[in-house]
């Protein structure tokens, strides 16, 4: 007999994860050779963050943070369970999934913002007309020029790539956490965000 199928991920949950996924695919791939188009799909990254988190506030149930934010010792507690044969089962995002998306959420707003200061110092984007921007581009150019025999701009970009490498690293980890979590409670991750379902166990 099958378990009772219950909808967990919303559509604005679902369309988020997606969208994010495939434009920061674009992003990566466009970096070093479209620069315009690795902008504008830059801007596209910041604001489906900026949806994330009034959604993280205001959404429903498994999708605000109050649902997935949990403690360290919970999160220890159900990693350790993984090693066990009957692993603790959360229908919304499990305490390591969930830690998971508040530091991808954390690190794709870093690699934002020095994507916006490296476009800032070779004087486009919406940072290049404020008068802080001009002040700290200054300080960039004069330290890493010193120090380096650079420009600022080749200061944020290194400062860039390499927040953008960490967040390679975070993905894979994120994919290979899917695909445990999956087989260890036997359950189909990627199709409950296609569909925005799951069985109760």
């Amino acid at each position: 007999m099958s378990n009772e199928s219950v909808k967990v991920w919303d559509i604005m949950v679902r369309v988020f994860h997606w969208s994010l996924a495939i434009f920061f695919l674009l992003a990566y791939i466009t970096g070093d050779e479209l620069e315009t188009v690795h902008a504008w799909i830059g801007y596209i990254i910041i604001g489906l963050l900026g949806f994330r988190i009034i959604w993280g506030v205001i959404g429903t149930r498994y999708a605000r943070f109050t649902h997935f934010i949990y403690s360290p010792q919970t999160i220890m507690g159900y990693l350790k369970s993984l090693l066990t044969s009957h692993p603790k089962h959360y229908l919304g995002h499990n305490p390591a999934g969930g830690a998971m998306v508040i530091v991808m959420i954390l690190f794709l707003s870093l690699v934002s913002w020095s994507g916006l200061k490296a476009y800032e110092a070779e004087g486009k984007g919406p940072l290049a007309a404020t008068e802080i921007s001009i002040v700290s581009n200054a300080v960039a150019d004069d330290w890493y020029e010193d120090d380096h025999g650079h420009k600022g701009d080749d200061f944020w970009e290194d400062i860039h790539e390499f927040i953008v490498n960490f967040m390679v690293l975070l993905v894979f980890i994120h994919l290979v956490g899917v695909l445990v979590s999956s087989a260890l409670h036997k359950e189909n991750l990627v199709r409950a965000m296609i569909t925005g379902r799951k069985e109760k166990p």
